[in-house]
């Protein structure tokens, strides 16, 4: 509507100031040491400088008002696209290039050469509490990294059995050579891959009543990647949808280099992004009227992204991975997060190489060599982020796997994910108590 596109630009005109706060903020970091390590800044400074290069005609950030009501008088669609071209050309570009050269002059000479959170002022401290903030425990990272070779172990073995099952007469490194090249793996065009993983979705939504008991009324859609951010994006993601805003759900997938997203993979991205995983937890938790706005829209890393790595296993179960090769790439997919573990804490605790956090990924999982790349960088940028989803899943399957036991055939699969995702996202020890409380009321006929 004519009153969206006013709300719209105002947000326009409140980005320089957005900018200020962030350059404000740096100038901090820098001053007191406590900046982005040197590659990362640079990786940033190559977007920054791509943003302020936008034209207003060629600005994403226009894009909404392109979509204007066709019954608005045109007079007045023209007034509100001009005002947003005049904002961002007069308002919004300055503040970019004031970000720019903020980041050549002065961030960029003060990036820190260390890769590691561990060099930072107080770096131990901090990496210790982002440890704790990210997975919710009280694990150090030394024992983390110990968990993550421990799994990177299992995974191999299990890796490895299922290698046997295809056939294939070479050794393991020979087989990830032949997954990252062999074309029959490979999507032929943008839309194969879309509508491979819109039909992989729809087979998934077909199992889920007999594994959820309760499910969300919003529904999702799959979508590529907008081809701004694609180049550097991660292969898969989910967009947060909105019924109230007239909004789905959105599984995004990126369409760009083909020759990096095996189809082999796209099962367990789909269970991740999409159902069980992301749009099927955040949608009930957003629906769910029993808990407080706070608790319907948190970010517990661990839940969350526990609970989307959870999915990509329990489609094992549900059924839908078909041949040995799509639960290799489970695995692969599993054996990724492992090494999230090692290379997480390796980069940031014990100060490895990016070549030292390489290695876990080459040789252990199919992922691409781009999606190393990329994850590679996520890692050194955000840490202790990665280490949330092994440790989460992780945490699920153990409290599946206690009231199992405990409740024999009164468990009820259906009745145990409403206990996991009714109440909103969770740390993992009030998780633990929650489904503590729901085994003994099960046990009790409640």
């Amino acid at each position: 509507s004519a009153g969206d596109a006013r709300a719209w630009i105002a947000r326009l005109k409140a980005l320089p100031a957005y900018y200020d706060a962030h350059i404000a903020n740096a100038r901090r970091g820098a001053r007191s040491g406590f900046t982005q390590p040197h590659p990362t800044t640079l990786q940033v400074l190559e977007r920054a400088r791509a943003a302020a290069a936008l034209k207003p005609d060629e600005d994403p950030l226009l894009a909404p008002l392109m979509k204007l009501p066709a019954g608005l008088p045109e007079t007045d669609r023209n007034a509100l696209l001009e005002e947003a071209r005049g904002v961002l050309r007069d308002q919004v570009r300055p503040a970019r290039a004031r970000f720019v050269t903020f980041l050549e002059t002065e961030y960029l000479p003060a990036a820190r050469p260390s890769l590691a959170a561990r060099s930072l002022p107080n770096g131990e401290a901090y990496y210790r509490w982002l440890v704790a903030d990210h997975t919710t425990t009280n694990l150090t990272p030394d024992q983390i990294h110990q968990v993550g070779l421990d799994e990177v172990a299992r995974i191999r073995r299990e890796m490895e059995a299922v290698m046997a099952e295809t056939g294939f007469k070479g050794d393991f490194a020979a087989f990830l050579a032949m997954l990252r090249s062999d074309p029959r793996f490979y999507a032929a065009s943008r839309e194969e891959l879309l509508e491979k993983a819109s039909r992989i979705a729809k087979r998934i939504d077909n199992e889920l009543p007999a594994w959820f008991a309760t499910l969300p009324r919003l529904t999702y859609g799959v979508r590529p990647v907008p081809a701004e951010i694609e180049a550097t994006y991660t292969t898969g993601r989910y967009f947060g949808g909105s019924a109230a805003r007239g909004v789905a759900g959105g599984y995004m997938v990126n369409t760009s280099r083909l020759d990096q997203r095996p189809l082999y993979e796209l099962p367990a991205l789909t269970l991740h992004e999409a159902v069980p995983g992301h749009h099927l937890q955040i949608a009930l938790a957003e629906e769910a009227q029993s808990v407080p706005d706070f608790r319907r829209n948190a970010d517990v890393t661990a839940y969350t992204e526990g609970w989307g790595l959870y999915a990509e296993k329990l489609g094992g179960e549900m059924g839908i991975y078909r041949d040995p090769w799509e639960r290799f790439g489970r695995l692969s997919y599993e054996m990724w997060r492992a090494c999230r573990l090692v290379a997480d804490t390796g980069i940031h605790w014990k100060s490895w190489s990016l070549d030292q956090a390489r290695t876990c990924f080459a040789q252990n999982s199919a992922l691409s060599p781009l999606n190393i790349e990329v994850e590679l960088a996520r890692y050194v940028s955000w840490p202790g982020q990665a280490l949330a989803y092994k440790i989460g899943e992780m945490r699920i399957v153990a409290l599946r796997e206690a009231a199992r036991r405990e409740l024999g055939e009164r468990f009820d699969i259906r009745r145990f994910h409403d206990a996991v995702l009714l109440a909103g996202p969770l740390p993992l020890d009030m998780l633990e108590a929650r489904i503590r409380d729901w085994t003994e009321a099960e046990r009790r006929g409640n």
